[in-house]
């Protein structure tokens, strides 16, 4: 196995042109996203709603709830008591998986927007700080682990072209499709969840520059080819290069 050749077509694929950010598909929703100069907040708070729910349907929230508050200014968002944002994640029906914890985290996080930065979000990644900055920033959330920090961090850089100092510090964040595709493909023995360290650290020795550049790729090819069971490794541009291919 070519580790190395393995590599680089990893990160040639993680390099490539990326196509306008739409996490859902609902234009209004994704401009909301994308609006990092009057709603950095909107990408912040989807972030730390990002638990147990698929990522399409995390992302509507902040659409969702602005729909309701007829806008979605800090102003508003900041003026809201723990109870009203709780009433607004679950009625009259919840619009999260798991509404009456994440009211919770998503109150926190405003509160924490409103004091700690001022009331702009945009603070968080601004005069381009090291990756690790970022990333630690993105932690000191409520509800959020190193998985969501690092993806956030990564979206930022990767898909929303945000300047930083370095992308050292941004890590893969290994989920269950990461883990099977660096699994198939022979760069480490992937186990289960507690045993992600694995898979990040094998990344950051594969590529220290920039681990995180592998996720994307990684997570593609496990949703779309490298099945748990019943994979198409036909199709799938590493088969050349997968020990795992059939």
């Amino acid at each position: 196995m070519n580790e190395k050749s393995i590599r680089d077509r990893l990160v040639e694929k993680g390099e490539e042109p990326r196509p306008p950010f739409q996490p859902t598909r609902v234009p209004e929703a994704d401009a909301l996203q994308n609006d990092l100069d009057n709603h950095p907040h909107a990408f912040v708070l989807a972030c730390v709603m990002d638990r147990r729910f698929k990522t399409e349907k995390v992302s509507l929230i902040p659409y969702l709830l602005s729909q309701k508050l007829g806008g979605f200014s800090m102003q508003q968002l900041a003026l809201l008591s723990e109870a009203e944002v709780k009433r607004h994640m679950t009625q009259p029906k919840p619009i999260h998986r798991y509404a009456d914890m994440m009211s919770g985290f998503l109150y926190l996080a405003v509160q924490r927007i409103a004091n700690h930065y001022g009331g702009d979000a945009a603070s968080i990644w601004a005069g381009k700080p090291s990756s690790a900055e970022v990333v630690y920033r993105f932690l000191e959330f409520d509800g959020v682990g190193p998985k969501i920090a690092n993806m956030a961090a990564n979206i930022l850089v990767r898909d929303l072209q945000v300047p930083l100092a370095d992308r050292t510090s941004i890590d893969i964040s290994a989920d269950v499709h990461v883990r099977r595709v660096f699994d198939k493909l022979g760069l480490c023995k992937a186990g289960p969840p507690k045993e992600v360290e694995r898979v990040i650290y094998k990344a950051r020795a594969l590529h220290p520059e920039y681990p995180g550049i592998m996720d994307l790729p990684c997570w593609d090819i496990g949703t779309k080819w490298c099945h748990a069971h019943r994979p198409v490794c036909s199709a799938c541009y590493m088969k050349d290069l997968c020990p795992s291919s059939s």
